[in-house]
This record gives structure tokens, sequence and C-alpha cells, in this order.
């Protein structure tokens, strides 16, 4: 089972989200899809149904209050080398104050998982798979302005993805509350 860690979004910011993917330019590609839209703390992957039990078992353990996060910020990944023309750019959003819950879990799983060597808190929120003109697009991102989108992280998720035709489908296994 192809698994992975992560948090959801209240629906007041997803529709801010929403608002911000509607700016962007159109491109060969796809927006993510707000029920799809997370955070995701710690990718396991494929993961037996033995480890799947221990997983639960550890996350459980996970003793922390809940706190604010805030979106901050608008960003790309780029790995390409070409000037003029690119594919596979992903469009993110920046989240805070999520690396105290993602090094918890990391030190929960230590043992059964090797840690995060970096870990970056990030929303992907478009996945570009061809752009004629990429300096033109991320001068578009880099001027996109976020309004200040903060919430309370309250839970947690053991999540599942299921890969299709149309995209991936996530389906909570499990949901872990924060004090």
């Amino acid at each position: 089972m192809r698994t992975f860690i992560a948090i959801k979004f209240p629906p007041k910011v997803l529709m801010q989200i929403k608002e911000i993917q509607d700016t962007l330019p159109e491109c060969s590609g796809r927006k993510t899809e707000l029920k799809n839209l997370h955070l995701t703390l710690k990718f396991l992957g494929d993961v037996s149904s033995q480890d799947l039990e221990k997983v639960k078992l550890k996350l459980r353990e996970i003793n922390l209050n809940k706190f604010e996060a805030e979106i901050t910020d608008a960003g790309f990944f780029d790995n390409q080398k070409s000037q003029k023309y690119d594919k596979n750019i992903i469009i993110w959003l920046g989240i805070t104050n999520c690396d105290r819950l993602q090094k918890e879990i990391d030190n929960v799983l230590e043992g059964i998982f090797q840690k995060e060597k970096k870990f970056m808190s990030h929303l992907t929120i478009a996945r570009v798979k061809r752009v004629e003109d990429k300096n033109k697009l991320f001068d578009v991102i880099k001027k996109i302005e976020v309004p200040k989108m903060f919430f309370i992280l309250d839970k947690f998720y053991l999540m599942e993805s299921v890969l299709k035709k149309q995209g991936s489908e996530y389906n909570v296994l499990e949901e872990y509350a924060l004090n």
C-alpha cells in the first residue's frame, strides 16, 4: 500500500488557495484539485500491512498541542536546464510552523523509516507539464500575492495514495488529533 502522512486544510483556506490557482496562466498541465490538496509531512511509500500497523501504533504516541500555521508565499521547483522551453515545473505555496510536527513524526518512526534529510513545508498547487516561456511563467509566480492564511492545525492523517489513470486518489487510513 502506497502511503504518506499529511495535513489537510480547512474549507476557508481551500477557497483562498483556489483563488490563487485561478490567477495562474494557462499551461499544459493541471492544477491540484481541492479535494487532493495536502501537505505531505512524510512520504512512506509502499508499506506492508504488518508495517502499516506498526506505523499506526507509533503515530498514536505523538503528544503535541494543536498550533497555528500559515501559508506564506508562492514559488516553484524547476530542475530543467533549458531557458526557452521546459516541462515538469511544480508550483507551490509555502507553509510555516509544521517542522516540529514533522520532526516528531520522524522521531516516532525511527527504526522503521529513515528520517527526512531536508523537509520543505510546501503545498503543490499545480504541475506544469509543458510551457513555451518558463521565464514568463516564473515572473507571474513571483508576483503572486498570497493573502494572510492562518489556520489551526489540530490533526494529521495517515493517507493512502491510489494511482489511477485520471490522477492520484487519496484515502484517509487513520486520523490523529493534536491536544
